[in-house]
């Protein structure tokens, strides 16, 4: 009866005797840690002091606890919540929680954290410079007040693009499992995108041409398409060929094996230098810049991506980056259409 039960849990479970052998374990614990195990002490099977002590305690006096246990194959290691509860006839039960999950999000937010917090410190760093100038040596120098007015102006305008792209990343991540219901046609949004960019890119004698059909309904979140394409599409006119040409296009694919269905394929693609291919992988991840010096005077966050890849799960669709050196960088989306 105890082996069935211990055999119905997903995670791996020990059931030690009086003497500290193990008397049970389950499918999970026996793929984990061996077969061979049954029948042999706890210390030659589990080995490690932090687990050790509080497992000797709980089989001498009978006391809960839990303890961290590492288990390793090859290169892999995979940490363990061990929960040690005394039971009956002086037997205990140890229980494995994996919690690498737990782990790798805390890793995950003490990073996001550090990230803010460094992107945060530079333009702050630049502000308390400039207002001592201006309260010592530039105080009455108008031509470099004016000089530093407009560097700050420009600081602060980064911080506030900054916090911006903070809040719309976590509005995303908040929506993540809600997928969107209304109807939106992304063709317009296209066209409007491209429209409001144009004088921008026209001003940095970059050309942007649409290629989009006169209608493509797909199921959305009108303002967040709308991220994704200013977004694509300012990128491909900031990182491109300058004079250039940024072509966004929108197609029809009869059915996608991966979104299982039909779907409207949208491309942004520049004829810039390129992208090393070391550099695709990563470049939706947040904060990671190719070019630090050169994103931040372009104006970027380096969350840009981060934002678009969040908004194309929660679309349930599929975001692919190819890139050449010397050639140019294509952007593909897939979006679910409506059949």
């Amino acid at each position: 009866m105890i082996a069935a039960v211990l055999d119905a849990l997903v995670e791996p479970a020990l059931l030690l005797d009086g003497e500290g052998r193990v008397a049970l374990a389950n499918r999970a614990a026996q793929d984990k840690l061996g077969v061979w195990i049954v029948g042999r002490s706890h210390v030659s099977v589990l080995r490690q002091p932090a687990l050790l002590g509080p497992v000797g305690e709980a089989l001498v006096r009978q006391v809960a606890g839990h303890a961290r246990f590492i288990h390793s194959a090859g290169e892999v290691e995979t940490p363990f919540d061990v929960a040690i509860t005394p039971v009956a006839e002086g037997q205990v039960l140890l229980v494995f929680r994996d919690v690498s999950d737990t782990q790798a999000g805390q890793s995950m937010r003490r990073d996001f954290v550090a990230n803010v917090s460094h992107e945060l410190k530079t333009p702050l760093a630049a502000l308390s410079g400039f207002i001592e100038t201006m309260q010592g040596t530039a105080r009455t120098d108008a031509p470099a007040r004016e000089r530093f007015l407009a560097l700050m102006s420009r600081e602060v305008a980064r911080m506030d693009r900054l916090v911006s792209d903070l809040l719309s990343l976590s509005r995303v991540e908040e929506q993540s499992r809600r997928r969107p219901t209304a109807t939106v046609d992304l063709s317009p949004l296209a066209r409007e995108a491209a429209a409001t960019l144009r004088p921008g890119a026209e001003a940095s004698g970059v050309v942007i041409a649409l290629d989009c059909p006169p209608a493509a309904p797909m199921a959305g979140d009108r303002d967040q398409l709308m991220q994704v394409l200013t977004n694509l599409i300012g990128n491909a006119v900031k990182y491109g060929a300058r004079p250039g040409a940024v072509e966004v296009a929108i197609a029809s694919v009869d059915r996608d094996p991966v979104i299982r269905g039909p779907a409207w394929r949208l491309s942004v693609a520049d004829h810039g230098p390129g992208i090393a291919p070391e550099h695709l992988p990563r470049l939706t991840e947040r904060f990671y810049r190719i070019d630090t010096g050169r994103s931040r005077e372009q104006g970027g966050t380096g969350l840009g991506l981060a934002i678009v890849k969040h908004i194309v799960n929660r679309h349930r669709g599929r975001l692919r980056i190819d890139s050449v050196e010397g050639r140019g960088t294509i952007v593909t989306v897939l979006f679910p259409a409506l059949s």
